[in-house]
């Protein structure tokens, strides 16, 4: 028998393996497909303080082992999710984070605010790929001083886990993790998508109503392992990996790295089964290594 548990800061983790944002909905989509109470959690989409109507379409489109995706964090705000969908979501019996993003510091503020009330939410994940429109556009996780400013503003407010996702569109992604590790963070989430663009050759036209969006899939992957290991080496809070993680050696490739646990997203698009079999194949995996404890895995590349 192996021990699949894991720690993320003070959120116990029945398994390592999480959905990420945005690629499953609150959730409620899947329950179709497999018992959602056999993941270690799961973080809901992109919510707001205020409803967002996102970009127009086309918004997706796909791309050598990857997909673009520019949906602008379409949602109906933080009242209605804790009025309509958290009574939907209290029965699981597993980790349920809401993905919180703003256009401004007071806005991530307020949406914290919000969710800090919800008994049965354990925890956020703080997106800071988000343009500040005070500053002129600039997101606020590519500088240390915006990412700082917002995490330490949401972590006055917010009481539980703080989870900060952080852009892989920066220069030293090390500098960010200890920036906000340092304001409270108790855990960062990487990668979010990285910023790409495709183009019809036919009709010379961007394929995205935005022109630019976030790839994401297995293209991403060796970038986002090589970030998660550097951070790994930078800051002392535990890490959750994520970036074209497809199956359970791509999620073993990143707890080597040093995640304590992973996210799946793309992969639910082509299976929704995904997540499950990637529980099922850690299992199997620290079974045929005869490792007991999932634990183990944590950082243990062999150099």
């Amino acid at each position: 028998m192996v021990d699949l548990g894991v720690k993320i800061g003070n959120l116990d983790l029945k398994n390592p393996v999480m959905t990420a944002s945005g690629t499953f909905g609150y959730g409620l989509e899947f329950e179709d497909f497999f018992d959602l109470n056999r993941l270690g959690g799961f973080v809901v989409k992109g919510t707001t303080l205020h409803a967002r109507q996102g970009n127009p379409y086309p918004r997706s489109a796909e791309t050598p082992s990857g997909m673009l995706n520019a949906v602008g964090l379409q949602n109906r705000g933080v009242k209605y999710f804790a009025e309509n969908i958290y009574p939907r979501l209290e029965k699981f019996q597993t980790n349920v984070l809401v993905n919180v993003s703003g256009s401004t510091v007071e806005e991530y503020v307020e949406c914290a605010e919000v969710i800090n009330e919800l008994e049965h939410i354990p925890g956020i994940e703080l997106n800071i790929s988000c343009p500040n429109v005070k500053e002129g556009g600039m997101t606020f996780g590519t500088s240390c001083p915006s990412a700082e400013a917002v995490v330490r503003a949401v972590r006055k407010v917010y009481d539980k886990h703080l989870m900060v996702k952080l852009s892989p569109n920066v220069t030293s992604i090390e500098e960010i993790a200890r920036a906000v590790e340092n304001v409270g963070a108790d855990s960062v989430s990487l990668i979010n998508t990285l910023l790409a663009m495709a183009i019809d050759a036919e009709s010379r036209k961007p394929l995205l109503s935005t022109i630019t969006g976030g790839l994401s899939g297995p293209a991403v992957k060796p970038v986002a392992l090589r970030m998660v290991w550097q951070v790994a080496q930078a800051v002392k809070i535990p890490i959750v990996g994520m970036g074209g993680i497809m199956n359970a050696a791509d999620a073993v490739e990143f707890m080597l790295a040093g995640a304590s646990a992973i996210q799946v997203g793309t992969a639910g698009f082509v299976d929704p089964l995904a997540p499950v079999k990637i529980v099922e194949g850690i299992e199997d995996y620290l079974k045929r290594h005869k490792i007991e404890s999932v634990t183990d895995l944590v950082g243990s590349l062999q150099l």
